[in-house]
């Protein structure tokens, strides 16, 4: 049995203890890097997303050779305006993006008034490993909604789940032009009603609206908003869905929406400094950078000259900056370094100025291949089989040949034992020459990869010509 002095120890060790459980984790790590999201205009890939990272966050360098990072295969299999959203935790992130693709020859008439209302999401635990694209129809129950475009999300103390807002071109009240609605989510899966965020009187659209929250309050309010509404207009509030204040707009330096859209608010990571990003859609220049000590304050900003930043090899079209951990940025580089290392092209055996290459998620072979990335490929273990091999795109990581009804795609590995069959191959001597190489189906092994037309398919082999179309030689 303790003795009376023992006893009396309980009570400091349990004072003690409840310190030490009480005391704050260590330090997450610091900010030291930045992520930028973006798309580069209405080229064949220019509507994806692209990825570049800097660590002043005014010099950027491209990932993945300027090539996009993630490929949206869904709704009309374009991407633009994208936003990227951290959890409170940091243990999650979200991408969302416009389900648009001008490149597809459909307008901007029908794109503002018959285009997609959903949005296009990615997730992710790291910013390296993101999931399949999905949709999410959160504009589809507002009256004849024609779009939703430049969707942002930010998370929202007071409810302890995120507000969506994006714009819509809607004839609501007579008047038809864009507006901002928002719906709220905790999943990005699940999102409320779309209700009507910010209007302006008579015909005035408002577009490209992001809000930014401001730590201690600067200039006098927690949160800061930029709009596109034929200027870029600066609001504050203290709540995100209180009441606005109008602060001013950037005329004064010369900046209106005729000639700058797609606003982006981030904060410097090692002083107090934010900057202001424009998209100049109008000159078709990319990214201006605007910088200020106190975002509340339009007197304040000046525009960074030409000398001061460098955007990397690839045009910045409406996107958005993250702050990173320099491990993530490690990820991120060792990633996406290049699009080209360690990676192969398929000479065809019969034409031989023609290489295997993805042009629009289909698969063919071409001679002068543009860009070149399209026709480069990482020959890895197979998704089915290891002793086997899987072609994934050098330029699009998580994208690979994939057959389907015996005709080829290139498709992002959606994890089902199905998908992982179909892209699964056996490497053998080549069909026509040992010296090369053709591809066996791993779940159809009668069947081998071939051209028929300048296009990819499966197929049985019985002939000369199908045995010359079915060998191609790996080079560098």
């Amino acid at each position: 049995m303790p003795s009376r002095s023992r006893w009396a120890l309980i009570p400091l060790i349990s004072a003690l203890l409840l310190t030490l459980l009480a005391r704050p984790a260590a330090a997450a790590d610091p900010f030291t890097a930045y992520l930028m999201a973006h798309f580069t205009g209405e080229s064949a890939t220019g509507e994806q997303i692209y990825f570049a990272t800097s660590t002043d966050g005014l010099h950027w360098t491209d990932l993945n050779g300027s090539q996009p990072v993630l490929m949206s295969a869904v709704g009309e299999k374009g991407v633009r305006d994208p936003s990227l959203v951290r959890s409170p935790a940091g243990d999650k992130f979200w991408l969302l993006a416009t389900d648009l693709r001008i490149a597809s020859g459909k307008g901007w008439d029908a794109a503002q008034h018959a285009g997609s209302t959903k949005l296009v999401i990615w997730e992710s635990a790291d910013l390296v490993t993101w999931s399949a694209p999905r949709l999410a129809d959160v504009a589809g129950s507002i009256p004849q909604a024609g779009c939703a475009w430049a969707p942002e999300a930010i998370y929202d103390p007071e409810t302890g789940d995120y507000v969506v807002y994006w714009a819509t071109i809607s004839p609501a009240n007579g008047v038809d032009k864009a507006r901002i609605y928002y719906s709220r989510t905790k999943d990005f899966r699940t999102f409320t009603p779309a209700q009507l965020y910010i209007d302006r009187p008579g015909t005035q659209g408002v577009i490209d609206t992001q809000i930014i929250e401001v730590a201690g309050g600067t200039g006098g309010y927690r949160y800061i908003r930029a709009s596109g509404d034929g200027q870029i207009s600066v609001e504050g509030s203290n709540r995100v869905l209180g009441a606005w204040t109008r602060l001013g707009d950037l005329s004064g330096l010369g900046l209106t929406g005729s000639q700058v859209e797609g606003p982006v608010l981030h904060k410097f990571n090692d002083r107090n400094e934010w900057g202001l990003w424009v998209d100049q859609y109008a000159s078709g220049r990319g990214y201006l950078p605007l910088t200020t000590t106190n975002p509340a304050a339009l007197s304040g900003y000046r525009i960074r000259g030409t000398g001061e930043y460098a955007l990397g090899a690839s045009r910045k079209r409406h996107g958005t900056i993250l702050p990173i951990t320099q491990a993530q940025l490690t990820a991120l580089t060792a990633k996406w370094a290049t699009a080209t290392t360690g990676t192969t092209r398929l000479q065809s055996f019969n034409f031989t100025d023609r290489y295997v290459r993805h042009a629009d998620f289909d698969a063919r072979i071409d001679a002068s291949v543009s860009p070149a990335a399209d026709a480069r490929w990482r020959i890895v273990p197979g998704l089915a089989d290891k002793s086997h091999v899987s072609l994934e795109s050098a330029n699009f990581p998580g994208y690979y040949l994939r057959h389907s009804d015996f005709d080829f795609t290139l498709s992002p590995y959606d994890g089902s034992t199905a998908f992982a069959a179909d892209a699964t191959f056996k490497r053998i001597p080549g069909l026509a020459d040992g010296s090369a190489v053709s591809f066996q189906s791993y779940n159809h092994p009668t069947r081998y990869l071939r051209h028929y037309g300048y296009l990819l398919r499966l197929d049985e082999i019985t002939t000369a010509t199908g045995r010359a179309d079915a060998t191609f030689r790996a080079v560098s």
